[in-house]
């Protein structure tokens, strides 16, 4: 139906800048990159100067509820990465002693956040 807004037409918004831009857009999961923040991010990597980050302060509320669902799902995607990670090593054979100096935690606390056993 032409004319027609739903979730599957609407063009999402950046998962960075919020923004919902013309240009293209790169999807990962549950997030969006805008071509604007890919420049920016490119910019970053090669060490050009960067304008600074306005603030989160000069958000609005409405802006800052928006864009945590983005927020909750890179902290998900990351920990999950992070978990393979260890799960990498310890198929290696590295111990929880290596895993552990590695993070700078002690050899507890990375077997008791990491450890699939428990």
């Amino acid at each position: 139906m032409q004319g027609a807004t739903t979730k599957e037409t609407q063009r999402p918004q950046c998962s960075f800048c919020r923004k919902s831009p013309s240009g293209e857009m790169v999807a990962g999961p549950g997030v969006y990159i805008c071509d604007a923040c890919v420049g920016l991010c490119q910019r970053i990597l090669t060490g050009k100067p960067t304008a600074a980050f306005a603030s989160w302060q000069s958000m609005t509320d409405e802006e800052l509820l928006d864009a945590l669902p983005a927020a909750e799902a890179a902290v998900h995607a990351t920990a999950e990465k992070l978990h393979e990670h260890v799960d990498m090593l310890r198929a290696r054979n590295v111990s929880w002693e290596r895993i552990a100096t590695a993070l700078g935690v002690s050899r507890q606390a990375a077997w008791e956040r990491f450890s699939r056993e428990n």
